[in-house]
């Protein structure tokens, strides 16, 4: 950099930071101090307050504070001392706002997931450097708050990635169109061009298994006079873990179902930029992560193959993943008195599911033999978006203040495909535990997407800012939408101010979601998923799938009472409209009929059938409040503690079920819990970083509050209803996470920590409520993980 011009000097500083806009170069030196403390004791979350943010604003030099909506800032020193290996799970543990479901069931084990306020992984929009995200291409097919969804899976962008991360607590699709309706993740990668680190992690759990190690690193260099280039890779190993209870049918623990999977990950990312002339910089960064996954299905008694399996059998159901992304782009300052930013990306989620330590039954029986490895589908998921941004500042005169314009256009190709096993793993009644998807349901599936916008911003008075935004959104097999977004803040004084928003959002329903097929086997039941523009689901009545539609309201405040002491509190309202669920489930000879009619095959002896589809099934409420506050108390030569809290309030409410086309109810009471109750009604966190040297110490308790389900039967003479459940309710859970850190020398630093520290584990079902006397934790609405404590040892270097 030292031969570049002042002038290339001091736009390659302003460039390299953030592709989400034109940003400044103080976000930059901010990231870089907050990640610079030897000992790793940076400020809590909310505490970045002065960071200069992209997300939720076209204004280049707006701080976090200064947001017309709630934005959270949070370090990738935080997210390290979280003592969490995945992106997903530190996010939890540091923003009351997020959650996660307890466990996957099925091929949802093998992605990550997470919700904000209390609504779907739908809900939530991802961005890296402020471009949109692909999602996974894996659905989640089971029963759950969170069926039908197909996130954005965090866990593949390396940790070491990751510089901060931008949360924005406001519904945003009038600015980023769809999924934008609970709020907006925007990872920004590290960008410096010199320096890196790298660290190394192992733990285990304090029941002694789901042993976790791995190592990551990163590096920044120049490219060429005029550019920079950081570079990094991680590489991650999970061990299983086994929760379950006693199988009722063997009297033992051999059902190994309950646990997290097992999880090889390798992942890489790089952020680059250069500065080619006085007007232009050019930009690129991109990821690739590759994940091998096997989660246990049920035990299969000695009985069900004994020629195979004389003492019985634990299937596996197994995923092969490659997941990658790639943003190339350009932007200058000098198209008049306009900045631009012209860029494209290219994403895509490619999975091989499959099946080991399995049987076919009716192969073995038809031909005396049958494979133990299955390939049961694939599934891929493409999305290519062009961006092309304007703005320029306008002094109108009469205002305290210009004006900001920001316009630009988007297209979007959206491309889903799912392809058939092997022809063993669909012959019959199919591979055990989970039958292969035949001919039926193979196909490829794609639309596009043209979208424009227009955003204006201004001060009315030195006191008073507003924002205001629209976007106008096609959709080839959606139709047309457009909203808007209006935001509001206004200083009562240089320590109090008041901010406010309203938004309409929109939510097009997902290809996976239109087209998906799925079988389920348990040993005594299955559970079919039909698309729903086929046949067989409209013969169930299900009728084509429309957007979901919203409507948000946030109002604030943000406020500095006394020195060192900083206070958000946002009030919101979000309605949904045509909410996208599991709908139209029917059981018995009807579910028999639309299942076998789709090409699926049962196998004999079942208990239990059902079958369903997605539906535009409800419209829901949730209100809520979201409190953040941050406090710094020095102890002279004790030190300093930087204490945080976090606190989420949110309640979800059914305001109208719909019907299908044959006129039934299209949710009963276990699936409307699902969304009014299977999330915590608050979580706080709260607690503190102590410093002082070389020395460091975070303490935060974290309390889940009540849940509640609509527990199946299992056993008894409401065994399978689907109209009759066990309300249950799981008290409020107490999390302490604990980590201890030395800096040997100003690069090399150990820490000691403990997430659970005192191995507190979920709420038990009832017997009558456990599948097979297996799942004794309800994996849905359980507030917490079941895995217990878990304790880490992490060792960092930073040159």
């Amino acid at each position: 950099m030292s031969s570049a011009s002042p002038n290339q000097q001091a736009r390659f500083g302003k460039f390299r930071l953030s592709s989400a806009a034109i940003a400044v170069g103080s976000l930059f030196a901010a990231g870089q101090a907050i990640a610079a403390d030897s000992a790793g004791n940076s400020t809590n979350i909310g505490n970045i307050q002065d960071v200069i943010v992209t997300t939720g604003t076209r204004d280049t030099q707006k701080a976090a504070r200064e947001s017309l909506s709630p934005i959270d800032v949070i370090s990738a020193a935080e997210l390290q001392k979280t003592g969490q290996t995945d992106l997903r799970d530190a996010l939890v543990k540091l923003s009351p706002s997020i959650t996660r479901q307890a466990v996957g069931a099925d091929a949802a084990n093998l992605t990550s997931a997470l919700t904000m306020r209390g609504l779907s992984p739908n809900h939530v929009l991802v961005l890296v450097n402020g471009k949109r995200r692909h999602t996974s291409a894996n659905i989640t097919a089971d029963s759950g708050p969170q069926q039908g969804s197909t996130p954005v899976d965090i866990d593949l962008i390396p940790v070491s990635a990751v510089d901060h991360i931008e949360i924005l607590r406001d519904g945003a699709a009038a600015q980023y169109g769809s999924d934008a309706i609970a709020g907006v993740i925007n990872i920004i990668l590290k960008s410096s061009s010199r320096g890196g680190g790298a660290s190394t992690s192992v733990g285990q759990y304090n029941a002694g298994d789901g042993l976790n190690y791995g190592a990551a690193a990163d590096i920044g260099t120049e490219l060429g006079r005029d550019g920079f280039l950081h570079l990094s890779a991680e590489y991650r190993n999970q061990d299983h873990t086994n929760r379950g209870g006693i199988d009722s049918r063997t009297g033992t623990k051999v059902n190994k179902i309950l646990g997290d999977p097992q999880i090889e990950r390798e992942s890489v990312a790089f952020n680059a930029g250069y500065a080619l002339s006085n007007d232009i910089d050019l930009y690129g960064f991109g990821t690739y992560a590759h994940r091998t996954s096997a989660s246990y299905q049920n035990y299969r008694l000695p009985s069900v193959l004994p020629a195979l399996y004389p003492t019985g059998f634990t299937p596996q159901e197994t995923s092969s993943e490659n997941d990658y992304s790639l943003t190339g782009g350009a932007r200058g300052d000098h198209l008049g008195a306009w900045h631009w930013d012209l860029s494209s990306t290219y994403g895509g989620d490619d999975i091989n599911i499959g099946m080991s330590d399995s049987a076919n039954t009716s192969l073995f029986a038809a031909t005396g033999s049958t494979p133990t490895g299955f390939h049961l589908a694939q599934y891929k998921n493409f999305q290519w978006t062009n961006n092309l941004e304007l703005g320029r500042p306008l002094d109108l005169g009469f205002l305290p203040a210009p004006l900001n314009v920001s316009l630009g256009a988007e297209h979007r190709q959206e491309t889903y495909e799912v392809g058939a096993g092997d022809a063993a793993s669909s012959f019959g009644s199919g591979a055990q535990a989970l039958p292969g998807l035949g001919a039926l349901s193979v196909g490829k599936f794609s639309r596009n997407v043209l979208a424009s916008y227009l955003d204006v911003s201004t001060k009315l008075t030195p006191q008073w800012e507003i924002d205001l935004a629209g976007r106008f959104e096609h959709y080839s097999d959606a139709g047309n939408t457009t909203n808007g977004k209006f935001s509001t803040r206004y200083e009562l004084d240089p320590r109090l101010a008041v901010r406010a928003t309203v938004s309409t959002g929109f939510r097009a329903p997902s290809l996976a979601q239109e087209y998906y097929t799925s079988l389920a086997v348990s040993p005594t039941s299955a559970t079919g998923l039909l698309g729903v523009n086929s046949a067989a689901a409209k013969s169930l009545g299900a009728q084509p799938l429309k957007p979901e539609k919203s409507t948000s309201f946030n109002l604030g405040i943000v406020a500095e009472p006394i020195d060192k002491l900083s206070v958000t509190v946002d009030a919101y309202q979000i309605g949904i409209k045509d909410r996208i669920v599991q709908g139209g489930s029917y059981s018995g000879q009807t579910a028999i009929d639309a299942l076998t009619s789709s090409g699926l095959n049962l196998p004999s002896g079942l208990t239990s059938v059902q079958a369903s589809y997605f539906a535009n099934g409800v419209d829901t409420r949730t209100r809520g409040v979201d409190i953040v506050a941050t406090y710094k108390t020095s102890l002279k030569e004790w030190g300093r503690i930087d204490w945080d809290l976090g606190a989420n309030f949110n309640q979800t409410s059914v305001t109208k079920v719909a019907r299908d086309a044959n006129g039934n109810i299209l949710l009963n009471a276990q699936q409307i819990g699902y969304l009014t109750s299977a999330t915590p009604r608050n979580k706080l966190i709260l607690g503190g970083v102590w410093s002082k040297d070389k020395w460091g110490t975070s303490l935060h308790l974290t309390r889940f509050g009540k849940t509640s389900t609509e527990a199946t039967y299992y056993t008894g003479p409401n065994a399978f209803s689907t109209t009759t459940f066990n309300h249950i309710e799981n008290t409020p859970k107490f999390i302490t996470d604990l980590e201890v850190r030395y800096a040997f020398t100003g690069n090399f630093q150990v820490a000691l920590g403990a997430n659970n520290l005192f191995n507190i584990y979920p709420t038990k079902l009832p017997a009558e409520n456990r599948y097979l006397g297996v799942s004794q934790y309800n994996i849905y609405s359980s507030q917490i993980g079941v895995n217990g404590g878990f304790y880490y040892l992490r060792a960092n270097y930073k040159f």
